[in-house]
């Protein structure tokens, strides 16, 4: 090995290597193990020797290390048989190689197994070192891509249209920003998307994201939901409950349908925003919070400030910035797209093969009027997938699977005169009447198909004038 002290001061003393790392060295040679142990403790890293591939393998399980450097000949197990293994046993630190017997065939045979690189002694110094330097760099960019697709997982916007392009320019524009976000869009639209987009775009995404869904939560347990409670507050408090704005400490919080919220939590609501900080129910002192308020709403707050509905001060503390969602049927150039997104998704979920769709079919999704907005669209993709037939989602199987009567536009003489909440109101009934009716009255199953939770759609029918019950009843009852 061509190493020497004057080589490493010379190199170490530029700090090509800033960030320290801990290495696993395995070779047979005593001399190579102490001058590779050497000369990287004298870059600042940590570094552990073994010589022989069994050991290597037991140190690899047992501890965390950045970058494993081995040998490919060695007496009884070699390095490739040794690399094999660390990959099947899940090991996640890159391996390099090294060999001094080095053929093409040994570093393809070496790179198809998993090694990030493939160097033939005798090894310069630098060379080596930079070598480490770019695995290290190479594993924290994975790392950090793992890290983000974590936080994101699923969460992912999708688009191709003109429409989504100056949405998102806006949601990239107030993302930087501490402004408070009110997101407005029909029900499906993927407001609480957007609203966790804000949040990972912004300075605050490495803090919580934290939700709550007004519509959701009864009226008297909405405050402990928010604010936390105390032992012993009320009956049933069995012990300390923090609430969702702590949680969301140094974060964001959502709080989606907040036209829903009630009067009285509104008043609560505003003094928080004022002044910065929540006190529990039960509790003696205020607790101070920092944290960054996105709402979002389907309905028409203005509306809602008029008939005495929702608070006017609140109005203005929270519609600072509003970011109007387009519904699907707007924004048809996006389904193209958007089927492919969710049809790998459901695929790699269910472990399908992931079906193509023919023309026809997708102009047929495309002159849908999707009432259900993309919410409804993946679960459509999903139910395509499963009645899909001789390897293709062809027009027959989306005439199959699309409601009777409505593969066409949105009617605009059912809706076309009103306020805009009653209009909303009105559209939002006659998709969940046609859901039941589709469901044969089972809530489940309606709740699922919307995207729902059970009670969130029984709430929601409350608030429609939808007697759920009564549906079920007729439903069960003997027919004669």
């Amino acid at each position: 090995m061509q190493i020497g002290r004057a080589c490493l001061l010379e190199f170490t003393s530029g700090g090509i290597l800033p960030t320290k790392a801990h290495l696993l060295i395995v070779d047979d040679e005593a001399h190579t193990l102490a001058s590779l142990a050497r000369a990287f403790r004298l870059a600042g890293h940590e570094a552990t020797v073994c010589d022989n591939a069994a050991k290597a393998l037991e140190l690899a399980k047992a501890q965390r290390f950045d970058l494993i450097l081995s040998d490919v000949v060695m007496p009884g197990k070699g390095g490739l048989a040794l690399l094999e293994e660390l990959k099947a046993q899940g090991v996640t630190a890159a391996v390099v190689m090294m060999s001094g017997q080095a053929e093409i065939e040994m570093a393809v045979r070496a790179t198809r197994l998993g090694a990030l690189d493939f160097l033939e002694k005798p090894i310069s110094t630098e060379k080596l070192l930079l070598t480490v330097e770019n695995a290290l760099k190479l594993q924290r960019l994975e790392s950090e891509n793992r890290s983000l697709k974590q936080r994101l997982g699923k969460h992912e916007i999708i688009w191709q249209g003109a429409a989504m392009q100056r949405m998102m320019a806006q949601v990239e524009r107030v993302a930087a920003s501490e402004t408070r976000v009110c997101i407005l869009g029909e029900t499906g639209t993927g407001k609480e998307l957007v609203a966790r987009t804000i949040h990972e775009r912004s300075g605050r995404s490495g803090a919580a994201f934290v939700t709550l869904n007004c519509a959701a939560v009864p009226a008297e347990l909405i405050e402990s939901e928010l604010f936390g409670h105390e032992k012993g507050s009320f009956t049933g408090a069995a012990g300390r409950h923090v609430g969702k704005f702590e949680q969301a400490d140094h974060g964001t919080i959502f709080l989606d349908e907040i036209g829903d919220m009630p009067l009285a939590m509104q008043a609560k609501l505003l003094r928080v925003l004022e002044e910065g900080e929540v006190e529990r129910i039960g509790g003696d002192k205020p607790v101070s919070v920092d944290v960054r308020v996105v709402v979002a709403t389907h309905r028409d707050l203005e509306a809602r400030v008029r008939d005495e509905k929702f608070r006017q001060d609140l109005f203005h503390r929270i519609y600072v910035f509003p970011l109007v969602l387009p519904p699907l049927r707007e924004r048809r150039e996006d389904i193209p797209v958007l089927v492919a997104h969710f049809a790998a998704q459901v695929s790699t979920q269910n472990g399908w093969k992931a079906f193509p769709f023919s023309a026809e079919a997708m102009e047929l999704l495309q002159s849908h009027s999707w009432p259900g907005n993309v919410r409804e669209l993946r679960n459509m993709v999903e139910r395509l997938m499963l009645l899909a037939v001789n390897g293709e989602v062809d027009s027959a199987t989306i005439e199959a699977a699309l409601p009777k009567g409505k593969s066409g536009g949105a009617s605009s003489s059912t809706f076309s005169s009103g306020p805009l909440a009653d209009r909303v109101d009105a559209f939002e009934k006659e998709v969940i009447l046609a859901e039941l009716k589709r469901s044969h009255s089972n809530v489940s199953l309606a709740a699922k198909s919307l995207g729902l939770e059970r009670s969130h759609l029984y709430k929601k029918a409350e608030q429609l004038g939808i007697d759920l019950r009564a549906m079920r009843r007729e439903q069960d009852a003997p027919h004669e």
